[in-house]
């Protein structure tokens, strides 16, 4: 029996409006993800990774045309309306931004951001909004969490503000959870809690993950199968082992060259 698709992305291309003319940043990108895998998605910075990711989701910068197919178990995401699009994220594709105090808005407490995506996805009341949000920051494994509920953003760690995003997009269990770089920010040892997090709750919750990150190192410690970009174009793909063991790609082996020079005993790259 073949494996359920969470979501299936075919001729994905994003091009943005620029005083010299139009700039293409994401090139017929095609790829599947099934139920319950982990994709890692990798390459330099300005490789168009981040771009790929805000496509998904219907948040391309004003002027952009996004062109091709992806499909959200069936659900097709790209040209869908804005008011479909606003039901889906959050509650069957959720993302995890690489910055948390950019993603989070300051003047408001934990608690009330949380709250808010269930109020408005699952229309449950503030009382039970804040019992199902506090329960899931200890999931993630945030000690306190009734106080942490009643802080600001800048009163957390690093650490800490980066788990509370995680907690938010998983509050109504997706389907996708989409991670742009959700540990380059942080230590080494805050990095593997917040990847052992991520494995634990793919196993336990069965939802798929899309890992966008210029790290091998973190790829080879948590993706079932590895997808490297280049310049807006996706020039290589396979199993996260094959990959790293025989790649094909000047741009993975460039990857896989700059994480040995790094971290030359990695799991996954000697």
């Amino acid at each position: 029996m073949s494996a359920v698709l969470a979501l299936q992305v075919d001729g994905l291309s994003v091009t943005h409006a620029a005083a010299d003319g139009a700039r293409t940043v994401v090139s017929d990108v095609s790829f599947s993800l099934p139920r319950g895998r982990i994709l890692g998605i990798a390459g330099e910075s300005g490789c168009g990774k981040t771009q790929l990711l805000l496509a998904l989701l219907g948040l391309s910068p004003a002027g952009a045309q996004v062109g091709g197919s992806a499909l959200l178990s069936g659900q097709q995401l790209v040209g869908a309306d804005r008011r479909v699009l606003r039901r889906l994220r959050g509650n069957r594709i959720a993302m995890v931004f690489q910055d948390p105090m950019t993603a989070l808005i300051p003047y408001l407490t934990i608690g009330t951001q949380l709250a808010e995506v269930l109020q408005v996805h699952r229309g449950l009341s503030k009382s039970q909004a804040l019992l199902h949000s506090q329960q899931m920051l200890e999931a993630v494994g945030i000690d306190a969490p009734a106080r942490r509920l009643r802080q600001h953003p800048h009163e957390l760690s690093g650490g800490m503000r980066q788990r509370v995003l995680l907690a938010m997009a998983l509050l109504c269990e997706p389907d996708v959870l989409l991670a742009d770089e959700p540990t380059t920010a942080l230590d080494v040892t805050v990095q593997a809690q917040i990847l052992d997090l991520l494995l634990d709750l793919r196993e336990r919750l069965g939802m798929a993950v899309v890992l966008v990150t210029h790290d091998m190192g973190v790829l080879a410690q948590v993706a079932d199968d590895v997808a490297v970009m280049h310049a807006g174009v996706l020039v290589e793909q396979g199993p996260v082992q094959q990959l790293f063991d025989a790649p094909q790609s000047t741009a993975t082996q460039s990857l896989l060259a700059a994480a040995r020079q790094l971290s030359p005993t990695a799991q996954g790259l000697v």
